[in-house]
């Protein structure tokens, strides 16, 4: 997996894009990663374009993400493959997450 996490903008706006597998042996790195970065956040976009696979690990970082972001501001996920909106519709997160 990799991670490319770009400046906050002057809107407090973060951009992050991810690449690969959110899965048990990526899932507490990326949340780590991400969270080290949210100070000052108002807005945290998650371009999921080139994630082909999330596992139960990685729904449970997204959610703590989100949650950690819903005290500052909110968090988006877009450019979401097939197979990974299958799993977030199957699993109920489409209905807790905002996803484009």
């Amino acid at each position: 997996m990799q991670i490319n996490i770009n400046n906050v903008d002057s809107n407090g706006v973060l951009n992050v894009s991810i690449e690969g597998s959110i899965d048990t042996l990526t899932a507490q790195d990326f949340e780590n990663q991400i969270t080290k970065a949210l100070e000052g956040v108002k807005e945290l976009i998650l371009d999921f374009g080139k994630v082909q696979y999330v596992s139960s690990a990685g729904l449970r970082a997204i959610l703590g993400l989100n949650t950690k972001m819903e005290d500052q501001g909110k968090m988006v996920i877009k450019n979401i493959d097939e197979s990974v909106r299958d799993v977030f519709e199957m699993t109920g997160f489409d209905e807790l997450l905002n996803l484009e």
